[in-house]
């Protein structure tokens, strides 16, 4: 993907932003205490905090959790949701916070989106001394057998090589962290996956899949043929044809330390 491709992709879900935050899942708790255990204090920055689904994590965990998010629209349905947690505009290449401010920094699908040859120094400055950074990723789990069939089936604007379980850690593992002279601020990368799952529909499992930024930046008639193709899969499967069912999912977690 070019660098405008990129841009493009990356501020696509402001347009969505209302579906986005009713069909997104959120993150697995121990995904999200393991994210967050060597952190040396409850001070925590969302960075790229969408619509807050992360965020809301954080403050059931008893964080003290500042969101940045730089899409008007992602934040104000994170303020609609969570009216006591500070949200600021910006993000990972301008952080609107003071130097060492934090103890770790989650992001929770967005890193790969950061320009982390501007954002890793920017990340090292807001975190303090033995702070944690970290990736979290909802991907679907494709070790089911249907899963691996709806990631073919869907294509790669809908399922992308980052969103099944069998190819996240590859995808991030070594893509989005800070890499040059920043690289040296942080220690080792450590990965993790927790079992995950989202009670599901046929109609709010596509109403999902059309929130991700490869369906969003479709031409109408593409998106709406790519849909219609993953709805008649879901009306084929047992598993997916009738009612509810739960789509399995991992929560993936990429965690470094601050030196």
């Amino acid at each position: 993907m070019d660098q405008d491709e990129h841009r493009l992709h990356a501020s696509s879900f402001g347009a969505a932003a209302v579906a986005y935050a009713e069909h997104r899942p959120d993150y697995a708790r121990a995904a999200v205490r393991w994210a967050l255990r060597p952190a040396p204090g409850p001070r925590v920055l969302d960075l790229g905090a969408g619509t807050g689904k992360l965020t809301a994590a954080l403050v059931a965990l008893g964080a003290e959790v500042v969101a940045v998010e730089p899409d008007p629209a992602m934040l104000t349905e994170l303020r609609r949701s969570l009216p006591a947690v500070r949200a600021l505009p910006g993000g990972a290449e301008a952080i609107p916070l003071p130097d060492a401010s934090v103890d770790a920094v989650l992001a929770g699908n967005a890193m790969h989106w950061f320009d982390m040859a501007v954002a890793g120094p920017e990340i090292a400055r807001v975190l303090a001394p033995g702070g944690v950074l970290a990736g979290l990723w909802n991907v679907m789990d494709d070790r089911a057998e249907w899963v691996a069939r709806l990631a073919r089936v869907s294509g790669s604007a809908a399922v992308g090589p980052r969103d099944t379980s069998a190819s996240w850690r590859a995808e991030t593992a070594y893509t989005h962290l800070p890499k040059d002279g920043t690289a040296t601020r942080f220690g080792a990368p450590e990965q993790a996956g927790f079992p995950h799952g989202q009670r599901r529909t046929a109609d709010s499992l596509v109403a999902t899949l059309a929130t991700r930024a490869g369906v969003l930046v479709m031409p109408r008639r593409e998106r709406e043929t790519t849909l219609d193709r993953i709805r008649a899969f879901l009306a084929s499967r047992p598993e997916t044809a009738h009612g509810e069912f739960t789509l399995p999912m991992l929560t993936g977690v990429l965690r470094v330390r601050r030196l």
